[in-house]
Protein backbone atom coordinates (compact mmCIF):
# COMPACT_ATOMS: atom_id res chain seq x y z
CA UNK A 1 0.00 0.00 0.00
CA UNK A 2 2.92 2.41 -0.19
CA UNK A 3 2.66 3.71 3.59
CA UNK A 4 5.37 5.77 4.93
CA UNK A 5 7.28 4.00 7.32
CA UNK A 6 8.29 7.33 9.39
CA UNK A 7 4.17 8.06 9.75
CA UNK A 8 3.77 4.39 10.91
CA UNK A 9 6.29 4.36 13.30
CA UNK A 10 5.15 7.84 14.62
CA UNK A 11 1.57 6.00 15.27
CA UNK A 12 2.96 2.93 17.02
CA UNK A 13 5.75 5.10 19.06
CA UNK A 14 2.68 7.49 20.28
CA UNK A 15 0.65 4.45 21.40
CA UNK A 16 3.78 2.63 23.59
CA UNK A 17 4.90 6.27 25.12
CA UNK A 18 1.07 7.54 26.00
CA UNK A 19 -0.14 4.24 26.98
CA UNK A 20 -3.03 4.08 24.32
CA UNK A 21 -5.77 1.53 25.24
CA UNK A 22 -7.72 1.72 22.17
CA UNK A 23 -7.66 2.19 18.54
CA UNK A 24 -10.45 3.71 16.90
CA UNK A 25 -11.23 3.17 12.99
CA UNK A 26 -12.85 5.82 11.26
CA UNK A 27 -14.63 5.73 7.78
CA UNK A 28 -17.11 7.50 5.88
CA UNK A 29 -20.28 5.96 4.65
CA UNK A 30 -21.63 6.57 1.15
CA UNK A 31 -24.15 9.79 2.24
CA UNK A 32 -21.64 11.18 4.41
CA UNK A 33 -21.57 10.34 7.69
CA UNK A 34 -18.31 8.87 9.79
CA UNK A 35 -18.42 4.70 10.93
CA UNK A 36 -16.09 3.48 13.35
CA UNK A 37 -15.19 0.33 15.17
CA UNK A 38 -12.93 -0.22 18.00
CA UNK A 39 -9.84 -2.70 18.94
CA UNK A 40 -7.14 -2.96 21.57
CA UNK A 41 -4.20 -1.40 20.85
CA UNK A 42 -2.77 -4.39 21.37
CA UNK A 43 -4.29 -5.51 17.87
CA UNK A 44 -2.55 -2.67 15.62
CA UNK A 45 1.45 -3.58 14.50
CA UNK A 46 3.16 -2.25 11.46
CA UNK A 47 1.67 -4.40 9.65
CA UNK A 48 -2.04 -3.98 10.17
CA UNK A 49 -1.32 -0.51 7.41
CA UNK A 50 -0.73 -2.75 4.74
CA UNK A 51 -2.98 -5.74 5.79
CA UNK A 52 -6.15 -4.17 7.41
CA UNK A 53 -9.15 -4.78 9.09
CA UNK A 54 -11.92 -6.32 7.68
CA UNK A 55 -15.55 -5.76 7.87
CA UNK A 56 -19.28 -5.79 6.61
CA UNK A 57 -19.37 -3.62 3.88
CA UNK A 58 -23.75 -4.74 3.37
CA UNK A 59 -24.42 -2.77 6.18
CA UNK A 60 -22.84 0.83 5.40
CA UNK A 61 -25.49 2.55 3.23
CA UNK A 62 -25.30 2.82 -0.12
CA UNK A 63 -22.16 0.41 -0.45
CA UNK A 64 -22.41 -3.61 -1.25
CA UNK A 65 -25.06 -5.99 -0.96
CA UNK A 66 -25.39 -9.12 1.17
CA UNK A 67 -24.03 -11.66 -0.92
CA UNK A 68 -20.43 -9.76 -1.63
CA UNK A 69 -20.24 -8.04 1.92
CA UNK A 70 -16.41 -8.27 3.04
CA UNK A 71 -14.77 -5.27 3.17
CA UNK A 72 -11.08 -3.90 4.18
CA UNK A 73 -10.27 -1.05 5.69
CA UNK A 74 -6.56 0.27 5.76
CA UNK A 75 -6.12 2.59 8.39
CA UNK A 76 -3.70 5.54 7.00
CA UNK A 77 -1.31 7.06 9.49
CA UNK A 78 -1.26 10.24 8.74
CA UNK A 79 -4.26 10.82 10.44
CA UNK A 80 -4.11 10.03 13.71
CA UNK A 81 -5.34 12.16 16.58
CA UNK A 82 -6.26 11.70 20.24
CA UNK A 83 -9.30 11.58 21.15
CA UNK A 84 -10.61 13.80 23.76
CA UNK A 85 -14.35 12.36 24.44
CA UNK A 86 -13.39 8.38 25.40
CA UNK A 87 -12.72 7.70 28.94
CA UNK A 88 -10.06 4.91 27.97
CA UNK A 89 -7.32 6.39 25.91
CA UNK A 90 -7.93 5.88 22.70
CA UNK A 91 -6.46 7.11 19.39
CA UNK A 92 -8.64 7.62 16.09
CA UNK A 93 -7.18 6.78 12.64
CA UNK A 94 -8.91 7.64 9.58
CA UNK A 95 -9.23 4.57 7.05
CA UNK A 96 -9.51 4.11 3.04
CA UNK A 97 -11.39 1.20 2.19
CA UNK A 98 -10.84 -1.44 -0.24
CA UNK A 99 -11.85 -4.76 -1.76
CA UNK A 100 -10.04 -7.68 0.04
CA UNK A 101 -10.06 -9.83 -2.77
CA UNK A 102 -7.74 -7.62 -5.67
CA UNK A 103 -6.45 -4.72 -2.98
CA UNK A 104 -8.20 -2.28 -4.85
CA UNK A 105 -9.30 1.15 -3.91
CA UNK A 106 -13.18 0.85 -3.09
CA UNK A 107 -14.76 3.10 -5.90
CA UNK A 108 -17.52 4.19 -3.39
CA UNK A 109 -15.33 4.73 -0.80
CA UNK A 110 -15.89 8.77 -0.92
CA UNK A 111 -11.87 9.41 0.96
CA UNK A 112 -11.06 7.73 -2.22
CA UNK A 113 -12.95 9.89 -4.35
CA UNK A 114 -11.03 12.84 -3.07
CA UNK A 115 -7.60 10.76 -3.55
CA UNK A 116 -8.62 10.48 -7.34
CA UNK A 117 -9.11 14.14 -7.70
CA UNK A 118 -6.38 15.47 -6.14
CA UNK A 119 -4.44 12.99 -8.78
CA UNK A 120 -5.84 14.53 -11.56
CA UNK A 121 -5.74 17.81 -10.44
CA UNK A 122 -2.42 17.40 -10.67
CA UNK A 123 -1.83 15.10 -13.81
CA UNK A 124 -3.31 18.01 -15.83
CA UNK A 125 -0.36 20.14 -15.40
CA UNK A 126 -2.34 23.13 -14.54
CA UNK A 127 -1.98 23.09 -10.54
CA UNK A 128 -0.45 20.61 -8.11
CA UNK A 129 -2.86 21.73 -5.12
CA UNK A 130 -6.64 22.82 -4.62
CA UNK A 131 -6.75 24.17 -1.34
CA UNK A 132 -10.37 24.24 0.66
CA UNK A 133 -11.76 26.25 3.88
CA UNK A 134 -14.97 25.41 4.44
CA UNK A 135 -17.07 27.86 7.00
CA UNK A 136 -19.54 25.38 8.15
CA UNK A 137 -22.58 26.70 10.10
CA UNK A 138 -24.51 25.11 12.88
CA UNK A 139 -27.20 24.94 15.66
CA UNK A 140 -27.05 24.37 19.36
CA UNK A 141 -30.08 23.42 21.01
CA UNK A 142 -31.00 22.47 24.43
CA UNK A 143 -34.01 19.97 23.44
CA UNK A 144 -34.78 18.18 20.49
CA UNK A 145 -37.27 16.12 20.04
CA UNK A 146 -39.01 14.25 16.57
CA UNK A 147 -41.27 11.49 15.61
CA UNK A 148 -43.35 10.18 12.97
CA UNK A 149 -45.70 6.87 12.32
CA UNK A 150 -49.04 6.56 10.43
CA UNK A 151 -51.22 9.21 12.10
CA UNK A 152 -48.65 11.54 13.22
CA UNK A 153 -45.34 13.52 12.27
CA UNK A 154 -44.16 16.51 14.57
CA UNK A 155 -40.31 17.88 15.48
CA UNK A 156 -39.80 20.30 18.02
CA UNK A 157 -36.39 22.45 18.87
CA UNK A 158 -35.68 24.73 21.60
CA UNK A 159 -32.70 26.88 22.60
CA UNK A 160 -32.45 29.32 25.66
CA UNK A 161 -31.63 31.60 23.14
CA UNK A 162 -34.39 31.25 20.82
CA UNK A 163 -36.45 34.34 20.42
CA UNK A 164 -39.70 31.95 20.86
CA UNK A 165 -38.83 32.00 24.70
CA UNK A 166 -39.08 35.41 25.27
CA UNK A 167 -42.21 34.75 27.42
CA UNK A 168 -41.24 31.55 28.95
CA UNK A 169 -41.08 31.15 32.64
CA UNK A 170 -37.47 29.78 33.19
CA UNK A 171 -37.24 30.78 37.17
CA UNK A 172 -36.09 33.57 36.47
CA UNK A 173 -36.03 34.19 32.32
CA UNK A 174 -33.23 36.85 31.99
CA UNK A 175 -34.17 37.78 28.71
CA UNK A 176 -31.41 38.49 26.02
CA UNK A 177 -32.80 35.80 23.64
CA UNK A 178 -31.34 37.21 19.88
CA UNK A 179 -34.23 38.82 17.90
CA UNK A 180 -34.93 36.70 14.19
CA UNK A 181 -31.82 37.61 11.96
CA UNK A 182 -30.17 39.47 14.34
CA UNK A 183 -27.51 36.87 16.45
CA UNK A 184 -24.29 38.68 14.34
CA UNK A 185 -22.43 39.71 16.56
CA UNK A 186 -23.49 40.56 19.73
CA UNK A 187 -21.26 40.02 22.79
CA UNK A 188 -22.44 38.44 26.18
CA UNK A 189 -24.81 37.64 27.66
CA UNK A 190 -27.35 38.04 24.43
CA UNK A 191 -24.73 35.32 23.28
CA UNK A 192 -24.79 32.88 25.57
CA UNK A 193 -22.47 30.04 23.70
CA UNK A 194 -19.21 32.09 23.88
CA UNK A 195 -17.67 29.66 26.62
CA UNK A 196 -19.28 26.75 24.65
CA UNK A 197 -17.67 27.80 21.57
CA UNK A 198 -14.14 28.38 23.08
CA UNK A 199 -14.06 25.21 24.50
CA UNK A 200 -14.66 23.62 20.78
CA UNK A 201 -11.42 25.72 19.66
CA UNK A 202 -9.72 24.51 22.35
CA UNK A 203 -10.52 20.82 21.84
CA UNK A 204 -9.85 21.02 17.89
CA UNK A 205 -6.67 22.77 18.68
CA UNK A 206 -5.51 20.00 20.80
CA UNK A 207 -6.45 17.28 18.05
CA UNK A 208 -4.32 19.61 15.47
CA UNK A 209 -6.96 21.80 14.08
CA UNK A 210 -5.83 25.83 13.29
CA UNK A 211 -8.74 27.93 13.74
CA UNK A 212 -9.36 31.05 12.62
CA UNK A 213 -11.86 32.34 14.70
CA UNK A 214 -14.84 31.47 16.33
CA UNK A 215 -18.85 33.76 16.32
CA UNK A 216 -22.29 33.69 16.72
CA UNK A 217 -24.00 33.59 13.59
CA UNK A 218 -27.33 35.54 12.33
CA UNK A 219 -30.26 33.19 13.31
CA UNK A 220 -31.91 33.41 16.86
CA UNK A 221 -31.94 29.72 18.43
CA UNK A 222 -28.00 28.96 18.92
CA UNK A 223 -26.75 29.83 15.53
CA UNK A 224 -22.83 29.42 15.19
CA UNK A 225 -19.44 29.41 13.09
CA UNK A 226 -16.19 28.41 13.85
CA UNK A 227 -13.81 28.86 11.06
CA UNK A 228 -10.38 26.56 10.23
CA UNK A 229 -7.58 27.36 8.30
CA UNK A 230 -7.75 26.66 4.62
CA UNK A 231 -5.77 22.78 3.53
CA UNK A 232 -5.13 21.06 0.47
CA UNK A 233 -8.29 19.14 -0.79
CA UNK A 234 -7.83 15.88 1.08
CA UNK A 235 -6.62 17.15 4.35
CA UNK A 236 -9.71 19.77 4.19
CA UNK A 237 -12.46 16.86 3.98
CA UNK A 238 -10.49 15.00 6.82
CA UNK A 239 -10.18 17.89 9.02
CA UNK A 240 -14.69 18.95 8.59
CA UNK A 241 -14.97 15.12 9.97
CA UNK A 242 -12.91 15.76 12.48
CA UNK A 243 -14.42 19.27 13.09
CA UNK A 244 -18.59 18.06 13.21
CA UNK A 245 -17.16 15.27 15.93
CA UNK A 246 -15.26 17.13 17.83
CA UNK A 247 -18.29 20.37 18.17
CA UNK A 248 -21.03 17.80 18.94
CA UNK A 249 -19.14 16.28 21.29
CA UNK A 250 -18.02 18.93 23.01
CA UNK A 251 -21.64 20.24 23.20
CA UNK A 252 -22.78 16.86 24.72
CA UNK A 253 -20.48 17.15 27.23
CA UNK A 254 -22.28 20.17 27.95
CA UNK A 255 -25.79 18.40 27.88
CA UNK A 256 -26.61 20.37 24.77
CA UNK A 257 -27.10 18.72 21.20
CA UNK A 258 -25.47 20.64 17.93
CA UNK A 259 -26.48 19.93 14.23
CA UNK A 260 -25.57 20.68 10.56
CA UNK A 261 -28.89 20.50 8.97
CA UNK A 262 -29.45 23.02 6.90
CA UNK A 263 -32.81 24.37 7.94
CA UNK A 264 -34.05 23.61 11.17
CA UNK A 265 -36.05 26.71 11.77
CA UNK A 266 -38.90 28.03 10.52
CA UNK A 267 -38.41 31.93 9.18
CA UNK A 268 -34.53 32.48 9.98
CA UNK A 269 -31.96 31.91 8.44
CA UNK A 270 -30.50 28.59 8.11
CA UNK A 271 -27.03 26.77 8.18
CA UNK A 272 -24.27 27.14 5.16
CA UNK A 273 -21.19 26.15 4.60
CA UNK A 274 -19.35 28.41 2.58
CA UNK A 275 -16.04 26.74 0.61
CA UNK A 276 -13.04 28.98 -0.04
CA UNK A 277 -11.24 27.27 -2.51
CA UNK A 278 -7.92 28.26 -4.73
CA UNK A 279 -5.71 26.21 -7.26
CA UNK A 280 -2.03 26.67 -6.93
CA UNK A 281 1.24 25.43 -8.43
CA UNK A 282 4.75 24.72 -7.07
CA UNK A 283 3.81 26.73 -3.85
CA UNK A 284 2.34 29.77 -5.77
CA UNK A 285 -1.10 30.62 -6.08
CA UNK A 286 -2.72 30.47 -9.53
CA UNK A 287 -5.81 32.93 -8.67
CA UNK A 288 -4.37 36.04 -8.41
CA UNK A 289 -4.24 38.54 -11.58
CA UNK A 290 -5.32 41.74 -13.15
CA UNK A 291 -8.80 40.86 -14.26
CA UNK A 292 -12.01 41.47 -12.04
CA UNK A 293 -11.55 41.62 -8.20
CA UNK A 294 -7.91 40.79 -8.95
CA UNK A 295 -8.29 37.81 -10.06
CA UNK A 296 -6.37 35.59 -13.15
CA UNK A 297 -7.67 34.29 -16.38
CA UNK A 298 -7.86 31.19 -14.92
CA UNK A 299 -9.82 31.96 -11.38
CA UNK A 300 -12.29 33.69 -14.02
CA UNK A 301 -12.63 30.17 -16.24
CA UNK A 302 -13.12 28.15 -12.39
CA UNK A 303 -16.04 30.31 -11.75
CA UNK A 304 -17.43 29.64 -15.00
CA UNK A 305 -16.96 26.12 -14.46
CA UNK A 306 -19.00 26.32 -11.58
CA UNK A 307 -21.59 28.76 -12.32
CA UNK A 308 -22.22 26.23 -15.76
CA UNK A 309 -22.33 23.01 -13.76
CA UNK A 310 -24.08 24.18 -10.33
CA UNK A 311 -27.35 22.73 -10.96
CA UNK A 312 -25.82 19.29 -10.99
CA UNK A 313 -23.17 20.21 -8.81
CA UNK A 314 -25.65 21.16 -5.64
CA UNK A 315 -26.49 17.40 -5.68
CA UNK A 316 -23.16 16.69 -3.91
CA UNK A 317 -23.09 19.97 -1.86
CA UNK A 318 -26.85 20.71 -1.05
CA UNK A 319 -27.25 17.05 -1.27
CA UNK A 320 -30.81 16.63 1.49
CA UNK A 321 -34.26 17.50 0.67
CA UNK A 322 -34.24 19.62 4.05
CA UNK A 323 -30.91 21.55 1.77
CA UNK A 324 -33.53 23.48 -0.22
CA UNK A 325 -35.42 25.14 2.70
CA UNK A 326 -32.34 27.13 2.95
CA UNK A 327 -31.87 28.20 -0.66
CA UNK A 328 -34.88 30.18 -0.91
CA UNK A 329 -34.71 34.15 -1.46
CA UNK A 330 -34.70 36.30 1.55
CA UNK A 331 -32.21 34.72 3.61
CA UNK A 332 -28.93 34.98 2.45
CA UNK A 333 -29.05 32.00 1.05
CA UNK A 334 -27.87 32.54 -2.69
CA UNK A 335 -30.17 31.29 -5.18
CA UNK A 336 -28.69 33.03 -8.21
CA UNK A 337 -26.06 31.75 -10.00
CA UNK A 338 -23.78 34.49 -10.14
CA UNK A 339 -20.72 36.50 -9.15
CA UNK A 340 -19.41 39.59 -7.25
CA UNK A 341 -16.63 41.28 -5.18
CA UNK A 342 -18.22 41.27 -1.82
CA UNK A 343 -21.33 41.27 -2.51
CA UNK A 344 -22.80 38.30 -0.18
CA UNK A 345 -25.93 37.63 -2.17
CA UNK A 346 -24.19 35.96 -5.10
CA UNK A 347 -23.56 32.51 -5.08
CA UNK A 348 -19.86 32.80 -6.20
CA UNK A 349 -18.24 35.78 -4.12
CA UNK A 350 -14.21 37.13 -4.60
CA UNK A 351 -13.59 37.79 -0.48
CA UNK A 352 -11.66 41.24 -0.67
CA UNK A 353 -10.33 41.53 3.12
CA UNK A 354 -6.31 41.16 1.84
CA UNK A 355 -4.70 42.48 -1.42
CA UNK A 356 -1.97 39.59 -1.18
CA UNK A 357 -1.85 37.47 -3.94
CA UNK A 358 -1.94 34.27 -1.93
CA UNK A 359 -5.10 35.38 -0.03
CA UNK A 360 -6.66 35.62 -3.39
CA UNK A 361 -9.63 32.88 -3.87
CA UNK A 362 -13.35 32.39 -4.56
CA UNK A 363 -16.30 32.00 -2.39
CA UNK A 364 -18.75 29.11 -3.13
CA UNK A 365 -21.64 30.41 -1.36
CA UNK A 366 -24.23 27.71 -2.17
CA UNK A 367 -23.14 24.35 -0.07
CA UNK A 368 -24.39 23.53 3.30
CA UNK A 369 -22.82 21.48 6.06
CA UNK A 370 -24.67 18.51 5.38
CA UNK A 371 -22.66 17.71 2.38
CA UNK A 372 -20.04 14.86 2.54
CA UNK A 373 -16.80 16.84 2.04
CA UNK A 374 -14.94 14.66 0.65
CA UNK A 375 -17.46 14.50 -2.75
CA UNK A 376 -18.69 17.89 -2.53
CA UNK A 377 -15.30 19.29 -2.57
CA UNK A 378 -13.84 16.90 -5.20
CA UNK A 379 -17.16 18.12 -7.61
CA UNK A 380 -15.95 21.69 -6.79
CA UNK A 381 -12.55 21.45 -8.12
CA UNK A 382 -13.45 19.10 -10.95
CA UNK A 383 -16.62 21.85 -12.08
CA UNK A 384 -13.83 24.30 -11.72
CA UNK A 385 -10.99 22.77 -13.83
CA UNK A 386 -13.74 21.87 -16.32
CA UNK A 387 -14.32 25.67 -16.27
CA UNK A 388 -10.60 26.18 -16.69
CA UNK A 389 -10.05 23.30 -19.66
CA UNK A 390 -13.03 24.54 -21.69
CA UNK A 391 -12.42 28.44 -21.14
CA UNK A 392 -15.92 28.62 -19.77
CA UNK A 393 -16.65 32.51 -19.71
CA UNK A 394 -18.45 33.48 -16.38
CA UNK A 395 -20.06 36.06 -17.84
CA UNK A 396 -20.40 39.54 -16.42
CA UNK A 397 -20.18 40.02 -12.59
CA UNK A 398 -23.43 40.94 -10.49
CA UNK A 399 -22.29 44.44 -8.49
CA UNK A 400 -26.18 44.98 -7.62
CA UNK A 401 -27.61 43.58 -4.36
CA UNK A 402 -29.89 40.46 -6.08
CA UNK A 403 -32.52 40.79 -3.39
CA UNK A 404 -33.53 44.60 -4.63
CA UNK A 405 -33.43 43.77 -8.23
CA UNK A 406 -36.91 43.50 -10.11
CA UNK A 407 -38.13 40.49 -11.92
CA UNK A 408 -37.41 41.91 -15.29
CA UNK A 409 -33.76 42.83 -13.96
CA UNK A 410 -33.36 38.88 -12.59
CA UNK A 411 -34.80 36.57 -15.73
CA UNK A 412 -31.56 36.50 -17.15
CA UNK A 413 -29.99 35.56 -14.02
CA UNK A 414 -29.94 31.48 -13.59
CA UNK A 415 -31.37 30.09 -10.31
CA UNK A 416 -30.40 27.19 -8.16
CA UNK A 417 -32.86 23.76 -8.36
CA UNK A 418 -35.75 24.50 -6.72
CA UNK A 419 -35.79 21.09 -5.28
CA UNK A 420 -33.04 18.03 -4.58
CA UNK A 421 -35.13 15.96 -7.36
CA UNK A 422 -34.07 19.10 -9.62
CA UNK A 423 -30.55 18.41 -8.54
CA UNK A 424 -30.19 15.18 -9.30
CA UNK A 425 -31.80 15.12 -12.66
CA UNK A 426 -29.35 17.99 -13.52
CA UNK A 427 -26.81 15.52 -12.29
CA UNK A 428 -27.92 12.61 -14.57
CA UNK A 429 -27.65 15.22 -17.52
CA UNK A 430 -24.49 16.21 -16.69
CA UNK A 431 -21.46 14.51 -14.87
CA UNK A 432 -19.11 14.34 -17.44
CA UNK A 433 -16.94 16.71 -16.05
CA UNK A 434 -17.03 14.50 -12.71
CA UNK A 435 -16.01 11.48 -14.53
CA UNK A 436 -13.04 13.01 -16.24
CA UNK A 437 -9.54 10.81 -15.19
CA UNK A 438 -12.57 8.08 -13.23
CA UNK A 439 -12.40 10.63 -9.96
CA UNK A 440 -16.08 10.01 -10.25
CA UNK A 441 -17.13 6.60 -11.85
CA UNK A 442 -20.54 5.82 -13.68
CA UNK A 443 -21.31 3.45 -11.01
CA UNK A 444 -21.12 6.24 -7.85
CA UNK A 445 -23.51 8.83 -10.13
CA UNK A 446 -25.64 5.95 -10.37
CA UNK A 447 -25.76 4.86 -7.29
CA UNK A 448 -25.97 8.71 -5.41
CA UNK A 449 -28.61 8.87 -7.90
CA UNK A 450 -30.72 5.68 -6.70
CA UNK A 451 -29.76 6.01 -2.90
CA UNK A 452 -30.77 9.59 -2.86
CA UNK A 453 -34.47 9.13 -4.82
CA UNK A 454 -35.10 5.70 -3.11
CA UNK A 455 -33.83 6.15 0.58
CA UNK A 456 -35.06 10.07 0.93
CA UNK A 457 -37.23 11.86 -1.92
CA UNK A 458 -39.54 8.93 -2.56
CA UNK A 459 -40.10 8.19 1.30
CA UNK A 460 -40.38 12.36 2.14
CA UNK A 461 -43.18 12.64 -0.80
CA UNK A 462 -45.01 9.77 0.59
CA UNK A 463 -45.76 11.19 3.89
CA UNK A 464 -48.21 13.64 4.57
CA UNK A 465 -46.45 17.50 6.19
CA UNK A 466 -48.11 18.78 9.36
CA UNK A 467 -48.41 22.07 7.83
CA UNK A 468 -50.83 20.61 5.34
CA UNK A 469 -53.29 19.95 8.25
CA UNK A 470 -53.62 23.51 8.88
CA UNK A 471 -53.52 24.62 5.06
CA UNK A 472 -56.05 21.57 4.15
CA UNK A 473 -57.54 19.93 6.72
CA UNK A 474 -61.01 21.53 6.17
CA UNK A 475 -61.25 21.24 2.49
Amino acid sequence: MGKSVSHVQEVLSYIKTNKIQFIDFKFMDFPGQWQHFTVPSSELSADSFDDGFGFDGSSIRGWKSIHESDMLLIPDPETMFFDPFTEASTLSLICDVYEPATKEKYDRCPRNIAQKAEAYLKSTGMADTAYFGPEAEFFVFDDVRFDSGPNFSFYSVDSIEGKWNSGREENPNLGYKPRFKEGYFPVPPTDQLMDLRNEMVQNLINIGIEVEAQHHEVASGGQCEIDMKFKPLLRAADQLLMFKYVVKNTAKKRGKTVTYMPKPIFGDNGSGMHVHTSLWLKEKPLFAGGGYAGLSEMALYFIGGILKHAPSLLSFTNPITNSYKRLVPGFEAPVNLAYSQRNRSASVRIPMYSNSPKSKRIEFRCPDPAANPYLAFSAIMMAGIDGVMNRIDPGEPLEKDIYDMSPEELKDVPSTPESLGHALKSLAEDHEYLIKGNVFTEDVIRAWINYKVEKEIKPMALRPHPFEFEMYFDV
